[in-house]
């Protein structure tokens, strides 16, 4: 039931097309495939995966490490998803905000005193 619930809020965000591939498509793919479930809805990791909202690769820098990942991450083949799809992915995840910096959160400030 949490997940349906999750589903219907991310669903009601819906992102734009990008230049180098279809956000919206991406955000289905990324659905679908079960990518939030190590990366989290927002792409903001969590204990499995990766922050991966607003990554500095580009498409085809992330198109290389999901085939060829580090750490425990399984390869995905272009049988499983293909170049197109993970580019689709990129743009939905170029869509996402980006984290806060560090300085922008209070409570982090609070524990430098």
């Amino acid at each position: 039931m949490r997940k349906l619930w999750l589903f219907a809020a991310i669903a009601a965000v819906v992102p734009a097309a990008g230049a180098d591939g279809n956000a919206e498509n991406g955000k289905r793919l990324f659905l679908r495939d079960g990518c939030y479930e190590c990366h989290g809805y927002a792409g903001q990791g969590g204990r499995d995966g990766a922050r991966i909202a607003r990554i500095g690769l580009d498409a085809k820098g992330m198109i290389l490490y999901v085939r060829r990942p580090a750490g425990a991450m399984p390869a995905f083949s272009e049988k499983v998803v293909s170049d197109q799809e993970l580019t689709d992915i990129h743009a939905y995840l170029q869509t996402l905000p980006a984290p806060k910096a560090a300085k922008d959160i209070p409570l982090l400030n609070q524990l430098r005193k």
